[in-house]
């Protein structure tokens, strides 16, 4: 993801003020406690899609220019291998070495609860993000990924005017992202009794596993109108149904660049290419590493902030063409100042600021 040069958002003026919200009032930098000295550290369940690796990124981005304000002093990454008990115990580590916020992004919704308990008893902010986690001394940033299920299939219901047969390429099994996605499909189906699911499959979020994991399940499945994905899958799935030389399903996408590039290509032909894109940005990691700073600081901040999906529209492809290098993800890097405003509108349930868009970047 390249940097941007400007911010409408006034990120430079972030840098340069700790000010914090309560009720959505910013509190003069004299009332806030700074985090000058403090550091906030990642723990990542698991590094191995592009969604991921853009994530790591923007954390990157973030928390260096963060440190580079004074904002804050030090950050770490730590990449648990999709091992819940290597994230367990790197989150132990973490807890010996003193970082005064740790924010997760989870192997298992329930499997790191002990230590995560463990770590808000030793005064330790929590923040987890993307993959939740029950444990109820967390704050989460949360996507309503049941409402991400809930608007693929509503929009492939719609497209095949509520008759069809789909393909479901499902996520990380286990994962909490996984069971809010596939729920929020399987639930609106039920809606619309001819459309079908007559497969699913765990494509892991990658490319590579889905199409391996498509081609294996297409040769015993009737046609397929539709493909429902949970981001970073299309790409995939479109090959697999290529090398099976089956036609061209209606198949959502999950933002990454290859998978723009595609509808692109595809809305080429005769009757051009109807679908969406739509996923969680992975830029949602600079809003956990805002929202933990924000606590530190002293805010007011609700136990869950809630986030607006990422979702890309026919009349959006090319802006966000023009701005997305090989192998990157659609994504704003969210700013301090833009984190202080979704945190206000989540306390007084008010909508959420409007998400940067790809004019914001170069």
């Amino acid at each position: 993801m390249t940097r941007r040069t400007g911010n409408p958002l006034g990120f430079a003026l972030a840098l340069a003020s700790t000010a914090t919200l309560v009720t959505g009032l910013a509190i003069p930098r004299a009332m806030a406690k700074s985090t000058a000295h403090d550091g906030i550290a990642l723990s990542n369940s698991y590094a191995g899609n592009s969604w991921r690796q853009q994530m790591l990124k923007m954390w990157k981005e973030a928390s260096h220019q963060a440190i580079s304000g004074g904002i804050v002093a030090k950050t770490k990454i730590v990449n648990a291998d999709n091992s819940a008990s290597q994230q367990e115990s790197q989150i132990e580590d973490l807890i010996l070495e003193g970082w005064k916020a740790i924010v997760i992004d989870a192997a298992s919704p329930t499997a790191l609860n002990g230590v995560i308990a463990k770590a808000c008893h030793a005064g330790i902010v929590v923040v987890a993000f993307d993959s939740l986690v029950t444990a109820p001394c967390a704050y989460k940033v949360a996507y309503n990924y049941v409402h991400m299920g809930q608007i693929e299939a509503r929009f492939v219901a719609k497209s095949l005017r509520d008759k069809g047969n789909v393909l479901e390429v499902r996520g990380i099994a286990g994962t909490s992202v996984d069971t809010d996605i596939h729920k929020g499909i399987v639930e609106t189906f039920r809606k619309y009794p001819k459309m079908k699911i007559v497969g699913s499959v765990h494509g892991d979020w990658t490319q590579s596993i889905a199409q391996k994991a498509v081609a294996g399940v297409l040769p015993s499945l009737p046609h397929i109108e539709a493909v429902v994905t949970q981001g970073g899958d299309g790409y995939g799935t479109y090959e697999a149904f290529m090398a099976a030389g089956r036609g061209t399903p209606l198949i959502i996408f999950g933002n990454r660049q290859v998978e723009l590039s595609l509808w692109a290509k595809l809305d080429k032909k005769p009757g051009g290419y109807h679908t969406i894109s739509l996923s969680s940005a992975p830029g949602v990691s600079s809003i956990a590493f805002w929202v933990a700073q924000q606590i530190l600081a002293g805010a007011k901040v609700p136990k869950v902030v809630n986030v607006p999906l990422l979702q890309i529209h026919a009349n959006q492809l090319q802006s966000w063409l023009k701005v997305l290098p090989q192998g990157a993800v659609a994504t704003p890097l969210y700013s301090q100042t833009w984190t202080e405003r979704l945190i206000a509108a989540n306390l007084h349930h008010t909508a959420p600021p409007a998400s940067p868009g790809p004019e914001t970047l170069h």
